[in-house]
C-alpha cells in the first residue's frame, strides 16, 4: 500500500512476499475503493420512534442493543437469541477470534453461518474420516502430477478450502513439467478452459461419479494404500459400497459415458504423484457429504493421502489444534441437538440457515425472537431469502455489525459499523490452516480509523457484556484479560502482558504452536515467513476416536443408500440451475465498488444454445425463471459453456432494496439467484442448503406475461447497462 499524507494512494501485490510472490486478485486492489467508499458505514445507527435508521453514538447503541436483548434473555432464555457469522467474518482477525467469544458467552443454540451455504459437508466429511472439522487435506498442486478436479473454479478464487495464489500460474507449471489437469463440471469455467480435459456432468451428481471411479479402482484391483493401510479402516466396506455404481449404472445419471469414466479412474489410479480435489459445486448439492468424503476415499485408495503431490495436510503456525503431535481423540461434534422446527442436527455447534426463517416464523418454547448478524447478509445469502426477509421483519430485535446498510442490516434496529479492512491488523487463521504451503504473514493497519470507530473485537467484547448481564458499558480491558487468559492457560503459553486484544491472542496462539515463532517475528518479517512446503503428517493428524482414517463412517455409510435410489431417477428434459463465481465478485459484499462491478453484464442467466432454441430464448431477451421458491426475470446470455438441460446464474445478486444504502450495487442490481434456491432442500448428513441442481422451469418474459420489473431482491435490472 502506497500511503501519503493518510490516504491511500495505490494497492499492488508484494513482489518479495514468500507466497503471493507478487499475485494480487481484483478484490486485493479494490480494498481501496472499499476503504474510501462513501456509503460504507462510520457511525452506529439506531432504529428511532419514527421507525428510522439515524447516526447515534457509539453509547447510545450499545444502550439500545442492552434495552432490546437483556428482555428477552431474561423472559425466553438463551435460545432465543440467534446468531448469524458471514463470509466476511473469516477475513478479519477481530471477528475471527472475538466472535467465537461472544456465541460462548450468548449460550444459544440458535448458531447460523455461512458455512451450511457453502461448505460445511468437506467439515463433515474430514471430521469423520480424520477427527477434526479443520483437518482437511488440501491440494499439494506444486508437486503433483495429475489433478483431478470436480466443481471447483480457482481461477475465480484462488483456491477454496486450498489457499492458492496465482493459480493459473500454478497450473501452468502443472502442465509444464508434464502434468495433467482433468475438470469435471456443468459449466466450462475459466478452469475448465485451461484443462487437458473437460467433462460436463450433470449437477448433483458428483458422488455417483466418484463412486464409480471407487467401482473400477477396488474392482480391478487397482488400489493401493500404500503406507496408509496400516492405519486405515473400512477398505473393505468400501469396496463393497461401490459396487452398485458401475460406470454403466451410472453414465445415464452423470451423463459421463461409461467408457470414459474407466479411463479416468485408471489414469487416476496410474498417475504418480495425482490428487483430486472438489469445491463448491460438489457441497452444496444434495449429496454434498458424500461427495466430499469420496474424493478423499479416493486419494486413500490410491495411495495419494499425506504424499508429496497428493492431498495433504498443512500445518499452520497458528490456530490448529491438532499440532501436538498426539494420535487419537474425540472425534467429530455432531448431532449433540436439533432444529426446533425439523429436528435437523446440530454441526460443530450450528444449524442449518436454511432452518432460520423457520425458527424465528414458529412460535414456542426455543423461537428465534431476536438475531445478531456479525458480517452476514442472510437476506440475499440463503435459500429462499424472500422468506428469511419477510422472518426478519418480524424478530423483535435484529443487531447487526456490517460496513454497510445492506438488505440485510436495513431491517436492523441497532447496526454498529465496522472499520475499514485497512485500518486494522490481520493475520489469517483459517485460510493459512489451508494453504498449498505453510506460510505466515501479519499486515498493519494501513492508516488509522476514523474517529471514535471501534475496532470490531471491541464491539464484540460490550455485546459479550450485554449478554452475560454486565450491561451496555461493561469493562473491555478487564473482559479482554479475562478472554486472553482463559486461552493462555488452555495452550498452556505466558501471554505477553505489553499487548491486547487480537494482537495478544494471536501472539498466544503463535506461542503455542509449532514452529517456535511469536508475534514479534512476524512484526520483523513484512514479507511472511515461509516454513515450507506441506510435509506428511499422518498417522499423528489423526484424531478419530479409533486414532485410525475411518474410510466408512456409520454415518456417511448410512446415506449411501439414498444415492442408489436415485440411479433410478434420471429424467430427460428437466432443466435445473447452478451458481456461479466471477473473478471481481466475493459474494454479496463488494457489489458497492465501481472498480470490481464496472464493465459487461455479469449477472446472467447462462444458457446452452440448443435450450435457447428449445425454450425459445435470445441472448439478449429475458428470461422467466421459476422453481418451488420463487421467480425471477433474468438476462439471457446464450453460451456453449454451460452444458445442456442446465442454467447458471452468480450467486451474491440482487440489489437495490428500499431503505438499503448501497448507490453503486443498485445500479448494477442483477437478480438474487436464493430467491430461487429451496430451504427445505438440504444435505441431510451436514444440513448444508442445495444450491446446485435445483429444479426449475423457464420461458421467455414475454411468453410468461411480465413486463420489465424494478429493481428488487429477486428481479434484474439491466436498464443501466443498454
Amino acid at each position: 500500500m502506497k500511503v501519503r499524507d493518510g490516504e491511500v494512494v495505490s494497492v499492488r501485490g508484494d513482489a518479495d512476499d514468500v507466497f503471493s510472490h507478487g499475485f494480487i486478485c481484483p478484490k486485493g486492489v479494490a480494498l481501496k475503493a472499499l476503504h474510501e467508499d462513501p456509503a460504507r458505514l462510520t457511525r452506529p445507527l439506531v432504529r428511532d420512534a419514527s421507525g428510522e435508521l439515524r447516526d447515534a453514538t457509539w453509547d447510545e447503541a450499545f444502550a439500545r442493543a442492552d434495552e432490546l436483548l437483556t428482555p428477552i434473555l431474561a423472559d425466553h432464555g438463551r435460545n432465543a437469541v440467534g446468531a448469524y457469522l458471514g463470509n466476511p467474518s473469516v477475513h478479519s482477525l477481530g471477528a475471527t477470534l472475538y466472535a467465537r467469544a461472544l456465541l460462548k458467552s450468548l449460550g444459544s443454540r440458535s448458531i447460523f453461518t455461512a458455512s451450511t451455504v457453502d461448505q460445511m459437508p468437506k467439515h463433515v466429511s474430514s471430521g469423520l474420516m480424520f477427527g477434526g472439522a479443520l483437518t482437511i487435506p488440501v491440494p499439494d498442486v506444486d508437486r503433483t502430477m495429475h489433478m483431478l478436479m470436480l466443481g471447483a473454479n480457482p481461477l475465480a478464487s484462488n483456491g477454496s478450502l486450498m489457499t492458492a495464489p496465482d493459480m493459473r500460474g500454478r497450473l501452468k507449471a502443472l502442465r509444464d513439467r508434464g502434468g495433467r489437469l482433468v475438470v469435471v463440471d456443468p459449466r466450462r469455467s475459466r478452469t475448465a478452459e485451461v484443462a487437458d480435459e473437460h467433462h460436463f456432468i450433470r449437477p448433483g451428481t458428483d458422488a455417483h461419479l466418484l463412486f464409480a471411479l471407487v467401482n473400477v479402482i477396488t474392482g480391478e484391483g487397482l488400489a493401493d494404500l500404500g503406507r496408509l493401510a496400516e492405519f486405515t479402516d473400512g477398505t473393505e466396506d468400501v469396496a463393497r459400497l461401490a459396487e452398485p455404481f458401475t460406470p454403466e449404472a451410472v453414465e445415464p445419471v452423470t451423463g459421463i459415458p461409461a467408457d470414459e469414466i474407466r479411463r479416468i479412474a485408471r489414469e487416476l489410479a496410474a498417475a504418480s504423484p495425482a490428487v483430486v480435489y472438489a469445491r463448491i459445486g460438489t457441497t452444496t448439492q444434495r449429496f454434498g457429504s458424500l461427495a466430499s468424503w469420496l474424493v478423499d476415499v479416493l486419494n486413500v485408495i490410491t495411495g495419494n493421502l499425506d504424499r508429496e503431490g497428493g492431498a495433504m495436510f498443512p500445518l499452520a503456525a497458528a490456530g490448529q489444534s491438532n499440532a501436538s503431535g498426539r494420535r487419537g481423540g474425540r472425534g467429530l461434534a455432531i448431532g449433540r441437538w436439533q432444529s426446533r422446527v425439523r429436528g435437523a442436527d446440530e454441526v460443530m455447534g450450528e444449524l442449518p440457515v436454511s432452518c432460520l426463517a423457520e425458527e424465528i416464523e414458529t412460535e414456542g418454547e426455543g423461537q428465534v425472537r431476536a438475531l445478531i448478524t456479525i458480517a452476514g447478509n442472510p437476506a440475499r445469502s440463503t435459500p429462499n431469502s424472500a422468506r428469511l426477509e419477510a422472518a426478519l421483519g418480524n424478530l423483535e430485535a435484529l443487531v447487526c455489525i456490517d460496513l454497510y446498510l445492506n438488505e440485510t442490516t436495513r431491517h436492523a434496529d441497532v447496526v454498529f459499523p465496522a472499520p475499514s479492512p485497512l485500518s486494522k491488523p490481520h493475520y489469517d487463521i483459517a485460510l493459512y490452516q489451508l494453504g498449498v504451503r505453510d506460510v505466515g504473514n501479519w499486515s498493519d493497519a494501513v492508516v488509522p480509523a476514523e474517529d471514535e470507530m471501534l475496532q470490531e473485537w471491541e464491539t464484540l467484547v460490550r455485546l459479550m457484556g450485554i449478554v452475560t448481564g454486565q450491561g451496555p458499558d461493561a469493562d473491555v480491558a478487564t473482559i479482554d484479560d479475562f478472554i486472553a487468559t482463559a486461552m493462555a492457560q488452555q495452550l498452556g503459553v505466558e501471554p505477553d502482558a505489553d499487548r491486547r486484544g487480537p494482537e495478544r491472542l494471536i501472539d498466544i496462539m503463535l506461542r503455542a504452536g509449532p514452529y517456535d515463532v511469536t508475534l514479534a517475528d512476524f512484526e520483523a518479517s513484512p514479507h511472511g515467513i515461509d516454513f515450507g512446503p506441506l510435509k506428511p503428517r499422518l498417522p499423528d493428524v489423526l484424531k478419530t476416536p479409533s486414532g485410525m482414517i475411518e474410510l466408512a463412517p456409520e454415518r456417511i455409510v448410512a446415506d449411501v443408500d439414498r444415492l442408489r435410489a436415485s440411479l433410478g431417477e434420471h429424467v430427460n428434459g428437466d432443466m435445473v440451475l447452478i451458481g456461479r463465481r466471477t473473478l471481481r465478485s466475493n459474494n454479496s459484499w463488494m457489489h458497492n465498488l465501481e472498480p470490481l462491478v464496472k464493465g459487461p453484464l455479469r449477472c446472467t442467466l447462462h444458457v446452452n444454445p440448443a435450450d435457447a432454441r428449445r425454450l425459445g430464448l435470445v441472448d439478449g431477451g429475458t428470461a422467466h425463471v421459476r422453481s418451488r421458491a420463487g421467480e425471477v426475470d433474468a438476462p439471457v446470455e446464450v453460451t456453449e459453456k454451460v452444458m445442456p438441460g442446465v442454467v447458471s446464474l452468480p450467486h451474491g445478486w440482487g440489489h437495490g432494496a428500499p431503505g438499503a444504502n448501497l448507490p453503486v450495487a443498485a445500479r448494477y442490481a442483477g437478480v438474487n439467484v436464493n430467491a430461487l434456491t429451496d430451504e427445505l432442500d438440504l444435505d441431510p448428513i451436514s444440513g448444508n442448503a442445495v444450491l446446485n441442481g435445483v429444479p426449475v422451469e423457464i420461458s421467455p418474459q414475454e411468453a410468461a406475461g411480465r413486463t420489465q420489473p424494478a429493481a428488487g431482491s429477486g428481479q434484474s435490472a439491466i436498464g443501466a447497462h443498454i
